[in-house]
């Protein structure tokens, strides 16, 4: 099957509407570990107007090993970029789409430390639900984007980033707790990863208000 690199039609249409557009993905929504990140991208007209980095897609369909090359591409093509982040224990206080919009909006005050306020723009948002303005985001011009990180590069740009952050994470956080395999299932749902929670427990960096495993929780 022949993967199709992300454009920018619609950043170009929305381009000459505003002055900036940013973009943002998360990743980790559906693990049973670690927290979940967004990455925040931002592009004006003039980034708009160069070519797409090599290799760019949906960080889903960048081979792993590619990966941080990819992200080191798409962070200098933007005109700036942030990762924001929600930990176990805040998925667990206040849901996973709360958590969502949370990191979501930390990653929009990072790129807006570095010069660009999302309420000057437009935030595209990958999927099909705006999970930003219920958490603190009234103001901002979100609109979501279905298949946005496979389709609009910006998004896609966002995606690699914010995938490469929160690997590289879960790598360390395997270190201090090697039984899980963090390191090669990034707190997924592996079967060694559910093996090793019955084994062991959960813990501190798992999701405990989700139904894991039938194991104890050691902390």
């Amino acid at each position: 099957m022949t993967v199709v690199a992300p454009r920018l039609t619609l950043e170009r249409r929305l381009l000459r509407e505003t002055s900036l557009v940013f973009a943002c993905d998360e990743v980790g929504r559906g693990a049973l570990a670690g927290p979940v990140a967004v990455g925040a991208s931002v592009i004006d007209a003039a980034d708009a107007r160069r070519r797409v980095p090599e290799g760019l897609r949906d960080s889903k369909l960048v081979v792993e090993a590619r990966r941080p090359e990819v992200a080191e591409r798409a962070a200098s093509w933007v005109r700036a970029s942030a990762v924001g982040w929600a930990s176990a224990a805040e998925i667990d206080e206040i849901g996973i789409m709360r958590a969502l919009g949370l990191a979501a909006l930390r990653a929009l005050a990072a790129v807006e430390e570095q010069g660009f306020a999302a309420a000057a723009g437009v935030v595209l948002l990958d999927g099909n639900y705006d999970y930003i303005t219920p958490a603190g985001g009234r103001g901002l011009d979100v609109r979501p984007v279905v298949k946005g990180d496979r389709d609009c590069a910006s998004i896609s740009a966002a995606s690699v980033i914010a995938k490469v952050a929160r690997d590289a994470h879960m790598t360390l956080l395997h270190d201090e707790h090697p039984p899980y395999e963090w390191g090669r299932n990034k707190g997924y749902a592996s079967p060694t990863h559910r093996d090793a929670i019955r084994e062991h427990g959960l813990s501190p960096h798992h999701r405990r208000s989700w139904a894991i495993a039938d194991a104890p929780t050691l902390f």
